[in-house]
């Protein structure tokens, strides 16, 4: 059996965010990260858990939707596979199982990201959006680094592009998709 994949997908829609996607029982779970992953683990970052995707998804690159106001661009940022380390009452769990307590902890094996991250299902607002709202934290180990910068336009892990290079490629003159197909 081989180890689960995830993705970080840079994706420059209204705002720009990150989606991480953990593979997990034969889909993307995933979570939109306003900020990005950050290799400080003293930096919080707030994760937005989002619908899960198809497997396929894990290598999409192009213009999504069919907006035309912004870009709408996305890119590989990272992707890799990844160990599931997470523990309930000091038992170790799978995927889901630390998924539904709301604390998963995994080690990731990417082109950027290494090393430990956590998530933490965090209460917030009324109860229908409090299963919505986690945090994605480094864990302190030997790849975590506190003064590495990956907010910059970083290019694609698989084609090299940039979002700008992917939005000029295939929008906005792009045809709009057939409602009818």
């Amino acid at each position: 059996m081989s180890a689960p994949v995830f993705v970080v997908q840079r994706h420059e829609a209204t705002a720009l965010h990150y989606d991480l996607r953990l593979e997990i029982e034969g889909v993307l779970v995933s979570w939109a990260v306003p900020k990005g992953p950050s290799l400080d683990p003293g930096v919080r970052r707030f994760a937005r858990r989002v619908g899960d995707h198809d497997l396929a998804h894990a290598d999409f690159e192009g213009v999504a939707g069919s907006s035309r106001r912004h870009s709408n661009s996305v890119v590989v940022w990272d992707t890799g596979t990844y160990e599931n380390r997470s523990r309930v009452a000091g038992k170790a769990v799978s995927a889901a199982d630390a998924l539904g307590a709301g604390h998963l902890v995994v080690r990731l094996e990417g082109s950027r990201l290494h090393g430990g991250f956590a998530l933490t299902r965090v209460p917030t607002g009324p109860r229908s959006a409090r299963a919505d709202a986690w945090l994605l934290v480094k864990v302190d180990d030997e790849h975590a680094d506190r003064d590495a910068d990956l907010s910059g336009d970083l290019p694609s892990v698989l084609s090299g592009r940039t979002n700008a290079e992917v939005a000029a490629a295939e929008g906005p003159d792009r045809p709009l998709p057939d409602p009818e197909r």
